[in-house]
């Protein structure tokens, strides 16, 4: 388990108790058990972003504030220099940069994403809105319901992010894409 984890889980936990709301209540809206919910919580379990997005919509706050305990400020432009972003490096080969972190009230939320290849079973998770992934280099393959397709530099893919889907690395090298989720 990382500190970054074990920090996105206390502000999770601060943030619902400030919303007056139990980790029963917010794990029922979130639809998974109260026991991964609290494993969430201490930080103890790695999230995905469907997780972590959905946790924000319930709260009514904006990702970054689970995210980086930091509330966007902007409203009129958000500039991100290259390699930069705010980082959230997942424990499964994935390494996130929001590319928005300090516009608020964004109608959505850009992300470069790295993902390493590995031996693991993607993991399929779905949130509200819908997405748009585009990859930049490497090769992946994208799994949505019971679908895949493989994806190489300079295609993309748009969809219902309802429907659970995930991203998994293929070949010799990681893969980065851009990832724009759209709210509904």
């Amino acid at each position: 388990m990382n500190d970054q984890l074990k920090d996105i889980g206390m502000r999770l936990a601060c943030i619902r108790e400030d919303c007056d709301i139990t980790d029963t209540e917010l794990a029922e809206k979130l639809g998974v058990d109260i026991d991964t919910y609290r494993s969430y919580e201490k930080g103890e379990i790695d999230f995905s972003f469907s997780f972590v997005y959905n946790a924000a919509e319930a709260l009514g706050v904006d990702v970054l504030d689970i995210i980086s305990g930091s509330s966007p400020t902007l409203s009129m432009c958000c500039m991100v220099k290259k390699g930069q972003g705010y980082s959230v490096n997942r424990e499964h080969g994935y390494d996130y940069k929001h590319l928005a972190y300090t516009f608020k009230n964004k109608k959505s939320e850009p992300f470069l994403v790295t993902i390493t290849p590995d031996d693991k079973p993607p993991v399929l998770h779905g949130h509200d809105g819908q997405e748009f992934n585009y990859v930049i280099s490497g090769k992946m393959t994208f799994y949505i319901g019971d679908i895949s397709y493989e994806l190489e530099e300079g295609d993309s893919v748009y969809f219902n992010s309802g429907i659970p889907h995930a991203e998994k690395a293929t070949g010799d090298g990681p893969a980065k894409f851009i990832a724009v989720v759209v709210k509904n």
